[in-house]
């Protein structure tokens, strides 16, 4: 089959339109070299598509950009916690920033080897889940209160095991994000007063069991101003300094995550910039110190590598508003609902003649891209402008990659979708469909 390449109008290399001999209609939307019209056809939709490639990729940008300063990168599982990326992420070298016992066990069946690089963060880990880490081996746990410490304390006592422990501290430095996602105020749960840290750090290494090895921090998620990372790691490092003076050996420093991406235009033009920008403002704070520098990206890397495909059931007009309802729904991908958050939504047949037009017109609508669940909030877009779709066409959602699958449900007794992971020209099945026999399988 022979192709040309046009373009990118999506998020290159992942999407991008590509002409081909079994497309003389237009051109057809790609994850790498496979036709998304084709895997809808053999796969159905809703269905998730993944690029191996644009994960590599941007996986490679973090490791280029902090490759001057000691550092691993902890890529965060509950932004996509399907096993087969995993895997992925560990051949790279990753570690991994977990915040639940079920987050460690995927990364132990991904990676056994990666146990030593895993963060365990989180304001809630039971006992069960703190044993299952100790026995593992993990790197570090990432403690947010003093009845956290007594707890881990005790368990690492029965276990006879040392447990590596930084305090996540909470900086108070406010980050312009969603109300939801941003953590590193007062008011949030999230973190000890930084005020209180060297007590706490002092308690812990009263305890037989426990090794005060680091400091932790986290202001928030999709963040795109620099500024609000530097003011943290500079509190952050005259905490650990003071803690040096203590006598207590602190060597990491866990700079969290939180860095945005663009969810308006193309991301990856875009993340060079703005990881080598992040990476400056972390290093200039450590450099003069021996800190071992631990990262937890998680959106950055995944989200522009996947898309939601969801394809056209009906058009409707109420009044003056026209709605357009898709098989896919909030169940699917709660962003949008949960976050009000906006992703790109394009025709995965863009016809000849007009870049952007869909397949059946290149006129123009103004409509709502909404689900078939029974709620109002379940909704893609709003008074969004998009060429006319008929019934039956495919449309992409585009950097899906993130809090996408990893925040789906069964809502309305709706199976969870396909989800695919594409290779250059190779495809795989990492997830299949549910059935309705599995979403009964453990009701009595």
């Amino acid at each position: 089959m022979k192709t040309t390449q046009s373009k990118p109008v999506g998020r290159p290399p992942a999407f991008s339109y590509l002409k081909t001999s079994r497309s003389p209609e237009g051109r057809v939307l790609h994850c790498d070299q496979a036709s998304l019209t084709a895997l809808a056809e053999k796969y159905g939709t809703p269905l998730y598509v993944y690029s191996a490639s644009t994960i590599r990729a941007r996986y490679a940008e973090f490791e280029s950009a902090f490759a001057r300063h000691p550092h691993t990168i902890c890529y965060s599982v509950k932004a996509n916690s399907n096993l087969s990326i995993l895997k992925l992420l560990a051949s790279l070298g990753s570690g991994f920033d977990v915040v639940s016992g079920g987050e460690l066990e995927r990364v132990l069946r991904a990676s056994k080897k990666s146990a030593k690089k895993v963060v365990f963060s989180g304001v809630g880990k039971t006992a069960e889940e703190m044993d299952a880490a100790i026995r593992a081996g993990i790197l570090m746990f990432n403690l947010e209160s003093e009845e956290e410490l007594h707890l881990l304390a005790e368990r690492a006592s029965r276990l006879r095991k040392t447990a590596r422990i930084a305090f996540r501290v909470n900086p108070d430095v406010k980050a312009e994000t969603h109300p939801y996602i941003s953590t590193g105020l007062r008011e949030h749960k999230f973190g000890v007063p930084i005020e209180r840290a060297r007590e706490l750090y002092a308690l812990a290494a009263e305890q037989d069991y426990l090794e005060p090895a680091g400091v932790s921090v986290h202001i928030g998620s999709q963040i795109t101003d620099i500024a609000p990372f530097g003011e943290t790691m500079q509190r952050v490092v005259a905490l650990v300094r003071q803690l040096l003076a203590d006598g207590l050996n602190i060597g990491y420093v866990d700079a969290g995550g939180g860095l945005g991406i663009t969810y308006h235009g193309n991301s990856n033009a875009t993340l060079r910039k703005s990881v080598r920008a992040y990476a400056a403002t972390l290093i200039e704070q450590l450099r003069d110190t021996d800190l071992h520098l631990l990262l937890e990206p998680g959106r950055s890397i995944i989200a522009p590598a996947g898309a939601l495909l969801t394809r056209a059931l009906y058009s409707k007009m109420n009044g003056n508003k026209r709605f357009l309802i898709v098989d896919a729904a909030m169940n699917d991908l709660i962003r949008p609902s949960l976050y009000h958050a906006y992703h790109e939504i394009v025709p995965v047949v863009q016809a000849s003649g007009r870049k952007g037009a869909s397949h059946g017109s290149s006129e123009l609508a103004v409509l709502d891209v909404v689900g078939p669940v029974c709620e109002s909030g379940d909704f893609f877009a709003h008074d969004r402008t998009l060429p006319n779709v008929a019934p039956g066409d495919l449309l992409a959602i585009l950097d899906a990659g993130a809090y996408g699958m990893s925040l789906a449900s069964n809502y309305n007794t709706r199976p969870r979708s396909t989800e695919l992971l594409v290779d250059g020209t190779r495809v795989r099945q990492i997830r299949r469909r549910e059935t309705f026999a599995d979403l009964i399988r453990s009701e009595i």
